[in-house]
């Protein structure tokens, strides 16, 4: 008999050999219908996988992320085997779960795949999905395994090969299907009830331009047919929401070939909300205790090489230029300028904490093929800021951090939130990482009471950290559910050293702080684009470029829409006339669109009256208002930085 672990503690017993199916057959039959895999000793294996000694158990459904992972794994291999049988001959790279849904990269030998492919593909997978076909694990030795793929001639599954070693060779069988495969795999095929193939994409094998191309096949699966529709209907919406088009739509950026690729120009409706996000920043900042700072957008290799980020950053700086002899790279990181600024000055205990805060320009040499939209860029502009403290204040000024963080979300309505936690690789300390082993402990340690502490919710993830200390990536879903790192929190034990930072203690003695490197709002690019599709581009008034529209009814108007646009301009109110030869159902209808919060009809009673008709983004006609009473409540309304 062997002994099982359950995660409430349980600890029951069974046969040798018992598999976490049987496990969990045994609590109910229910449970045992939604189990697509299990957590056998801290690894993912395969449901039926036998186990043959004791262990801790958790079992996994679709509602586990390593569930979910498995069941689209598995979708991978059911699409390769329909593929397999749709075009003969075709020989398989790699089939990974992606973060929604799988995809499979295969060499057809000059043959393409169309979209009307895909619908037969689908209708193919759905076919053999239903035949209920087990996913059957085989170890295979090494000599064997190339056998199989050299009398087929697979020349990738051979390539990946050459990496294993006897006794981590498997092989994975479903149906008329076999693949070179670690797994884990759900149960049976049964299991998928759902398909969508999504798109067709060309991936070069091994990611490498000087292979051949291969093609790429995405697709997505579910459990049932109601959670597929739900998904494609968020793809719908999500398209909508999609801040490169959002952004051309609303005139907030542009990029140019002449200017290069991942380097946006801002436009003037870009320009205000940037200016926007900037005050709130720094009226946050200003209250909190931050001096601000400004430093240059290149230096001197020398400083690079101080702060080590050279030998461990290289690769995603541009190239350096070279001036009378002496190499200057392009600002990558605010962080050594900002050491340089506390190191210019004599520091004390008194001095400390010392918050220094900037929105530095820095420049990333990203790989083209990663450039995305406002997300993923080579100029960025980082609402960055670094804290020099002691030990002892460590807990209160990292949590005085997240205490911004949680601030900035209830002002932009993000109410699902998770912190991070990325820790060092033991295995790779001087490698990857600054070679302090207790040190990394006693900053991750640091790290994590202070969010159980604070009572945020937290993950942790091994070998994730800054090569200099453990980091916080600060994770955010926006209105449809879509996930996005914001920003990151690093904490510093190695360059306060490497820079010979120091304060004199209250002993007279020498002391290098600690430095936490914050940025609450991630850079301008990546946060208005995740804004822009957060607020289907209905930015809130406070936000938005153009608050109010003034919609005369016809020419005979304009002075009184003049005076109103005055009183609006006195306030501070970001305002303008359309005074278009248009009918007003049309003035309206373009408003609407380019997503101005409010609109102020104005016509023969409005004029007699000296009121405003006020119609509002998405909600309609507010009724009239006194020109007065209309300025004041917008000036409330932006002020306090309301959501509606």
């Amino acid at each position: 008999m062997i002994k099982i672990t359950l995660p409430d503690g349980a600890v029951r017993e069974y046969p040798k050999g018992s598999t976490a199916l049987d496990v969990a057959k045994s609590i109910s039959e229910g449970l045992a219908r939604k189990v697509l895999a299990a957590n056998v000793n801290g690894e993912v294996w395969d449901a039926t996988r036998p186990i043959d000694n004791d262990a801790t158990l958790k079992l996994l459904t679709w509602q586990d992320d390593t569930g979910k992972s498995t069941f689209w794994h598995s979708s991978a291999h059911l699409l390769a085997e329909a593929v397999e049988a749709t075009f003969p001959g075709v020989k398989f790279w790699v089939g990974p779960a992606i973060d929604k849904g799988f995809y499979y990269d295969m060499d057809l030998d000059g043959r393409s795949i169309s979209e009307e492919d895909l619908e037969k593909l689908e209708k193919k997978m759905n076919e053999l999905a239903k035949k209920n076909s087990q996913y059957l694990r085989k170890e295979m030795s090494k000599d064997s395994a190339i056998q199989y793929f050299t009398e087929k001639g697979d020349e990738y599954k051979l390539d990946l090969l050459g990496g294993l070693k006897d006794g981590d060779i498997t092989f994975y069988t479903q149906g008329d299907f076999t693949d070179l495969c670690r797994g884990p795999h759900i149960p049976h095929t049964g299991f998928i009830k759902a398909i969508k193939l999504t798109n067709i994409a060309g991936a070069y094998w091994k990611n490498d331009a000087n292979n051949k191309q291969l093609t790429r096949i995405y697709g997505v699966t579910f459990p049932s047919k109601q959670e597929l529709d739900e998904y494609l209907q968020m793809l719908e919406e999500a398209k909508k929401r999609d801040h490169r088009k959002l952004g051309k739509e609303l005139g907030i950026y542009t990029m140019d070939d002449d200017v290069g690729p991942g380097l946006p120009l801002w436009m003037p409706n870009g320009t205000i909300i940037i200016e926007e996000l900037e005050q709130l920043a720094k009226e946050t900042e200003n209250d909190a205790g931050y001096k601000r700072v400004v430093t240059p957008h290149i230096a001197k290799e020398s400083m690079y090489l101080t702060s080590g980020h050279l030998p461990y950053y290289a690769d995603s700086m541009f190239p350096a230029m070279e001036l009378d002899g002496t190499k200057y790279y392009l600002k990558a990181m605010n962080c050594p300028h900002h050491h340089k600024i506390f190191d210019a000055e004599p520091r004390s205990y008194k001095d400390m904490p010392l918050r220094l805060a900037e929105y530095g320009t820095c420049y990333r040499y990203e790989q083209s093929g990663e450039l995305f939209g406002l997300m993923r860029v080579r100029c960025l502009h980082m609402n960055d800021a670094h804290i020099y403290c002691s030990k002892e204040q460590f807990a209160d000024e990292f949590r005085a951090v997240n205490s911004m963080y949680l601030k900035y979300f209830k002002i932009f309505g993000i109410d699902k939130y998770v912190m991070r936690l990325s820790l060092h690789d033991p295995e790779k300390l001087g490698q990857k990482y600054i070679n302090e082993p207790e040190l990394w402990i006693e900053t991750e340690e640091m790290v994590r009471q202070v969010l159980i502490e604070s009572n945020i919710p937290f993950v942790e993830v091994a070998g994730e950290g800054a090569f200099y200390g453990p980091k916080i990536d600060v994770q955010i879903w926006s209105a449809i559910g879509r996930e996005f790192t914001l920003a990151t929190n690093q904490v510093d034990f190695a360059q306060g050293r490497r820079f010979n930072l120091s304060y004199t203690n209250k002993d007279n003695a020498p002391e290098v702080p600690l430095i936490i490197h914050r940025a609450p709002l991630g850079t301008h690019e990546r946060f208005i684009g995740f804004l822009l599709e957060h607020y289907a581009g209905k930015l809130p008034t406070w936000l938005a470029p153009m608050q109010v529209k003034i919609l005369p009814i016809s020419d005979k108007y304009m002075d009184y829409a003049k005076s109103i646009l005055n009183s609006l301009k006195k306030a501070d109110i970001r305002a303008e006339i359309d005074d278009r030869s248009e009918k007003i159902g049309k003035k309206i209808r373009d408003t609407e669109l380019m997503k101005v919060p409010y609109m102020l009809v104005v016509g023969e009673k409005e004029m007699t009256e000296q009121q405003v008709s006020v119609r509002r983004q998405g909600k309609g006609d507010l009724g009239a208002k006194s020109v007065e009473s209309f300025v004041n409540e917008l000036i409330g309304e932006i002020k306090e930085r309301r959501g509606e």
